[in-house]
Protein backbone atom coordinates (compact mmCIF):
# COMPACT_ATOMS: atom_id res chain seq x y z
CA UNK A 1 0.00 0.00 0.00
CA UNK A 2 3.18 2.34 0.05
CA UNK A 3 3.31 2.03 -3.47
CA UNK A 4 -0.38 3.38 -3.61
CA UNK A 5 0.35 6.94 -0.91
CA UNK A 6 3.32 7.65 -2.30
CA UNK A 7 2.05 7.41 -5.97
CA UNK A 8 -1.03 9.66 -4.24
CA UNK A 9 1.24 11.90 -2.81
CA UNK A 10 3.32 12.71 -5.86
CA UNK A 11 0.14 13.05 -8.23
CA UNK A 12 -1.13 15.74 -5.31
CA UNK A 13 0.29 18.75 -7.28
CA UNK A 14 -1.04 17.79 -10.74
CA UNK A 15 -4.44 16.86 -10.21
CA UNK A 16 -5.76 20.29 -11.08
CA UNK A 17 -2.69 21.39 -12.93
CA UNK A 18 -1.70 18.38 -15.32
CA UNK A 19 1.50 18.11 -16.99
CA UNK A 20 1.71 15.54 -19.55
CA UNK A 21 5.08 15.13 -19.55
CA UNK A 22 7.87 12.78 -17.42
CA UNK A 23 10.33 15.25 -16.57
CA UNK A 24 9.49 16.66 -13.16
CA UNK A 25 10.63 16.93 -9.50
CA UNK A 26 9.13 13.58 -7.96
CA UNK A 27 8.70 14.59 -4.37
CA UNK A 28 9.02 18.21 -3.48
CA UNK A 29 7.47 20.09 -0.53
CA UNK A 30 4.59 21.42 -2.44
CA UNK A 31 3.35 17.34 -2.65
CA UNK A 32 0.51 16.52 0.12
CA UNK A 33 -1.23 13.06 1.01
CA UNK A 34 -4.78 13.73 0.00
CA UNK A 35 -8.58 11.70 0.53
CA UNK A 36 -6.92 8.84 -1.57
CA UNK A 37 -4.52 7.98 1.51
CA UNK A 38 -6.46 8.73 3.84
CA UNK A 39 -9.18 6.11 2.62
CA UNK A 40 -6.21 3.85 1.87
CA UNK A 41 -4.85 3.57 5.56
CA UNK A 42 -8.73 3.37 6.40
CA UNK A 43 -9.33 -0.07 4.11
CA UNK A 44 -5.68 -1.41 6.07
CA UNK A 45 -7.06 -0.28 9.26
CA UNK A 46 -10.11 -2.24 8.56
CA UNK A 47 -8.49 -5.37 7.64
CA UNK A 48 -6.19 -5.34 10.78
CA UNK A 49 -9.15 -4.80 13.15
CA UNK A 50 -11.29 -7.27 11.05
CA UNK A 51 -11.85 -11.07 12.25
CA UNK A 52 -9.32 -13.80 11.13
CA UNK A 53 -11.70 -14.96 8.60
CA UNK A 54 -13.25 -11.45 7.53
CA UNK A 55 -16.96 -12.30 7.93
CA UNK A 56 -17.01 -8.74 9.78
CA UNK A 57 -14.99 -6.67 7.11
CA UNK A 58 -17.63 -4.78 5.65
CA UNK A 59 -18.77 -3.44 9.19
CA UNK A 60 -15.08 -2.43 9.76
CA UNK A 61 -14.27 -1.05 6.88
CA UNK A 62 -17.01 1.22 7.28
CA UNK A 63 -16.37 2.33 11.19
CA UNK A 64 -12.30 2.92 10.24
CA UNK A 65 -13.36 4.94 6.83
CA UNK A 66 -15.61 7.00 9.11
CA UNK A 67 -13.54 7.35 11.86
CA UNK A 68 -10.19 7.86 10.33
CA UNK A 69 -12.00 10.37 7.28
CA UNK A 70 -13.09 12.71 10.17
CA UNK A 71 -9.36 13.22 11.40
CA UNK A 72 -8.19 14.53 7.94
CA UNK A 73 -11.98 16.10 6.46
CA UNK A 74 -10.31 18.97 4.28
CA UNK A 75 -8.16 16.10 1.56
CA UNK A 76 -10.24 16.67 -1.42
CA UNK A 77 -13.25 13.80 -0.96
CA UNK A 78 -16.29 13.93 -3.01
CA UNK A 79 -19.28 15.52 -2.06
CA UNK A 80 -21.19 12.46 -1.88
CA UNK A 81 -18.78 10.65 0.41
CA UNK A 82 -18.50 13.56 2.80
CA UNK A 83 -22.37 13.37 3.41
CA UNK A 84 -21.32 9.24 3.86
CA UNK A 85 -18.38 9.65 5.76
CA UNK A 86 -20.45 11.87 8.64
CA UNK A 87 -23.67 10.19 8.63
CA UNK A 88 -25.11 8.22 11.24
CA UNK A 89 -26.25 5.73 8.74
CA UNK A 90 -23.55 5.31 5.88
CA UNK A 91 -25.67 3.65 3.09
CA UNK A 92 -24.03 2.85 -0.12
CA UNK A 93 -25.02 5.18 -2.60
CA UNK A 94 -24.22 3.48 -6.50
CA UNK A 95 -21.09 5.37 -6.83
CA UNK A 96 -18.86 3.79 -9.21
CA UNK A 97 -16.00 7.04 -8.29
CA UNK A 98 -12.36 5.88 -8.58
CA UNK A 99 -12.35 5.99 -5.15
CA UNK A 100 -13.45 2.07 -5.03
CA UNK A 101 -9.83 1.55 -6.30
CA UNK A 102 -7.67 4.23 -5.42
CA UNK A 103 -8.44 3.14 -1.33
CA UNK A 104 -8.33 -0.87 -2.56
CA UNK A 105 -4.35 -1.74 -2.21
CA UNK A 106 -4.27 -3.08 1.37
CA UNK A 107 -6.73 -5.55 0.07
CA UNK A 108 -4.37 -6.60 -2.67
CA UNK A 109 -1.53 -7.09 -0.37
CA UNK A 110 -4.10 -8.99 2.58
CA UNK A 111 -5.09 -11.59 -0.15
CA UNK A 112 -3.74 -15.11 -0.45
CA UNK A 113 -5.42 -15.85 -3.55
CA UNK A 114 -6.83 -14.15 -6.53
CA UNK A 115 -10.63 -15.47 -5.61
CA UNK A 116 -9.66 -14.07 -1.61
CA UNK A 117 -9.17 -10.58 -3.44
CA UNK A 118 -12.46 -10.55 -4.95
CA UNK A 119 -14.28 -11.35 -2.21
CA UNK A 120 -11.88 -8.90 0.23
CA UNK A 121 -12.31 -6.31 -2.66
CA UNK A 122 -16.23 -6.45 -2.91
CA UNK A 123 -16.48 -6.06 1.71
CA UNK A 124 -14.44 -2.96 0.98
CA UNK A 125 -16.76 -1.64 -1.92
CA UNK A 126 -19.99 -2.18 -1.73
CA UNK A 127 -20.37 -0.19 1.91
CA UNK A 128 -20.42 2.98 -0.31
CA UNK A 129 -19.07 2.45 -3.81
CA UNK A 130 -21.83 -0.19 -4.81
CA UNK A 131 -22.48 0.47 -8.48
CA UNK A 132 -21.36 -2.10 -10.87
CA UNK A 133 -17.95 -0.71 -12.36
CA UNK A 134 -17.30 0.99 -8.80
CA UNK A 135 -16.82 -2.99 -7.51
CA UNK A 136 -15.35 -3.76 -10.76
CA UNK A 137 -12.59 -1.54 -11.06
CA UNK A 138 -11.33 -2.09 -7.06
CA UNK A 139 -11.61 -5.83 -8.21
CA UNK A 140 -9.23 -5.20 -10.57
CA UNK A 141 -7.04 -3.22 -8.75
CA UNK A 142 -6.75 -5.46 -5.96
CA UNK A 143 -6.86 -8.61 -8.36
CA UNK A 144 -3.72 -7.36 -10.17
CA UNK A 145 -1.68 -6.81 -7.07
CA UNK A 146 -2.25 -9.98 -6.20
CA UNK A 147 -1.26 -11.35 -9.74
CA UNK A 148 1.92 -9.05 -8.98
CA UNK A 149 3.01 -10.46 -5.85
CA UNK A 150 2.34 -14.15 -7.30
CA UNK A 151 5.16 -13.44 -9.37
CA UNK A 152 3.19 -13.43 -12.31
CA UNK A 153 4.48 -11.76 -15.90
CA UNK A 154 2.97 -8.14 -17.39
CA UNK A 155 1.45 -10.62 -20.37
CA UNK A 156 -0.48 -12.95 -17.28
CA UNK A 157 -1.91 -10.00 -15.36
CA UNK A 158 -2.77 -8.36 -18.88
CA UNK A 159 -4.32 -10.58 -20.18
CA UNK A 160 -6.76 -11.10 -16.57
CA UNK A 161 -7.19 -7.28 -16.50
CA UNK A 162 -8.38 -7.49 -20.24
CA UNK A 163 -11.52 -9.51 -19.10
CA UNK A 164 -12.43 -6.29 -17.31
CA UNK A 165 -11.33 -3.59 -19.36
CA UNK A 166 -10.44 -2.82 -23.09
CA UNK A 167 -6.38 -1.63 -22.85
CA UNK A 168 -5.76 -0.63 -26.21
CA UNK A 169 -4.80 2.71 -26.01
CA UNK A 170 -1.51 3.63 -25.15
CA UNK A 171 0.16 5.87 -23.01
CA UNK A 172 1.10 8.20 -25.88
CA UNK A 173 -2.53 7.73 -27.01
CA UNK A 174 -3.49 8.85 -23.93
CA UNK A 175 -1.49 12.15 -23.88
CA UNK A 176 -2.73 13.05 -26.91
CA UNK A 177 -6.11 13.32 -26.20
CA UNK A 178 -5.87 14.82 -22.84
CA UNK A 179 -8.63 17.31 -22.39
CA UNK A 180 -8.33 18.07 -18.35
CA UNK A 181 -8.93 16.22 -15.32
CA UNK A 182 -11.71 14.58 -16.88
CA UNK A 183 -14.63 12.40 -14.95
CA UNK A 184 -13.69 10.86 -11.40
CA UNK A 185 -14.76 7.52 -12.28
CA UNK A 186 -13.14 3.48 -12.55
CA UNK A 187 -14.03 3.58 -16.24
CA UNK A 188 -11.52 6.20 -16.90
CA UNK A 189 -9.01 5.95 -14.79
CA UNK A 190 -8.37 2.09 -14.39
CA UNK A 191 -7.70 2.13 -18.19
CA UNK A 192 -5.29 4.72 -16.99
CA UNK A 193 -3.40 3.38 -14.38
CA UNK A 194 -2.90 0.25 -15.89
CA UNK A 195 -1.50 1.43 -19.22
CA UNK A 196 1.61 3.05 -17.07
CA UNK A 197 1.84 0.17 -15.09
CA UNK A 198 2.35 -2.35 -18.46
CA UNK A 199 3.93 0.30 -19.60
CA UNK A 200 6.58 0.83 -16.67
CA UNK A 201 9.77 0.31 -16.63
CA UNK A 202 9.96 0.57 -12.55
CA UNK A 203 7.85 1.76 -10.02
CA UNK A 204 9.01 5.68 -10.40
CA UNK A 205 8.44 5.21 -14.40
CA UNK A 206 5.42 3.92 -14.08
CA UNK A 207 4.31 6.85 -11.48
CA UNK A 208 5.69 9.26 -13.82
CA UNK A 209 4.13 7.70 -16.84
CA UNK A 210 0.79 8.60 -14.68
CA UNK A 211 1.48 12.05 -13.95
CA UNK A 212 1.90 12.33 -17.94
CA UNK A 213 -1.25 11.21 -18.98
CA UNK A 214 -3.08 14.15 -17.02
CA UNK A 215 -6.41 13.43 -15.46
CA UNK A 216 -6.87 13.10 -12.22
CA UNK A 217 -3.15 12.61 -11.46
CA UNK A 218 -3.06 11.29 -7.52
CA UNK A 219 -5.58 8.68 -7.90
CA UNK A 220 -4.27 6.94 -11.17
CA UNK A 221 -1.14 7.07 -9.32
CA UNK A 222 -2.36 5.39 -6.63
CA UNK A 223 -3.97 2.98 -8.54
CA UNK A 224 -0.81 1.95 -10.95
CA UNK A 225 1.21 2.67 -7.83
CA UNK A 226 -0.20 0.15 -5.63
CA UNK A 227 0.78 -2.73 -8.43
CA UNK A 228 3.62 -1.45 -9.32
CA UNK A 229 4.87 -1.38 -5.62
CA UNK A 230 3.74 -5.44 -5.80
CA UNK A 231 5.67 -6.03 -9.07
CA UNK A 232 8.72 -3.60 -8.31
CA UNK A 233 8.64 -2.99 -4.93
CA UNK A 234 9.53 1.06 -4.05
CA UNK A 235 13.33 2.14 -3.98
CA UNK A 236 14.43 2.63 -0.44
CA UNK A 237 15.30 6.22 -1.01
CA UNK A 238 11.64 6.76 -2.35
CA UNK A 239 10.22 4.79 0.71
CA UNK A 240 12.67 6.87 3.40
CA UNK A 241 10.93 10.31 1.98
CA UNK A 242 7.24 8.72 3.19
CA UNK A 243 7.61 10.32 6.49
CA UNK A 244 8.11 13.69 5.19
CA UNK A 245 4.36 13.55 4.42
CA UNK A 246 2.27 11.82 6.71
CA UNK A 247 1.33 12.57 10.10
CA UNK A 248 1.89 9.83 12.63
CA UNK A 249 -1.30 8.56 13.10
CA UNK A 250 -1.20 7.56 9.13
CA UNK A 251 2.17 6.47 9.22
CA UNK A 252 1.40 4.15 12.28
CA UNK A 253 -1.09 2.29 10.47
CA UNK A 254 1.56 2.01 7.40
CA UNK A 255 3.78 0.64 9.82
CA UNK A 256 1.26 -1.55 11.75
CA UNK A 257 -0.19 -2.66 8.33
CA UNK A 258 3.42 -4.09 6.61
CA UNK A 259 4.08 -5.93 9.75
CA UNK A 260 0.39 -7.55 9.67
CA UNK A 261 0.46 -8.48 6.26
CA UNK A 262 4.32 -9.57 6.74
CA UNK A 263 2.99 -11.83 9.15
CA UNK A 264 0.22 -13.07 7.42
CA UNK A 265 2.10 -13.74 4.09
CA UNK A 266 4.31 -15.84 6.12
CA UNK A 267 1.66 -18.01 7.36
CA UNK A 268 0.75 -18.92 3.73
Amino acid sequence: MIGAIIGDIVGSRFEFHNYLDKDFEFLTPRCRFTDDTVMTCAVAQALMDSAPDFSDLSEKAVAAMQRIGRMYPNCGYGARFVHWMFSDDPQPYNSCGNGSAMRVSPVGFAARSVGEAKALSAAVTRVSHDHPEGMKGAEAAAVAIVMARQGRTKEEIRAEMEKYYDLSTTVEQYRKSWNGHGREICQVSLPQALACFFEGESYEDVIRSCISVGGDSDTIAAIAGGVAEAFYGVPESIRARLGDYLPEPLAQICADFAGWAGEREAKT
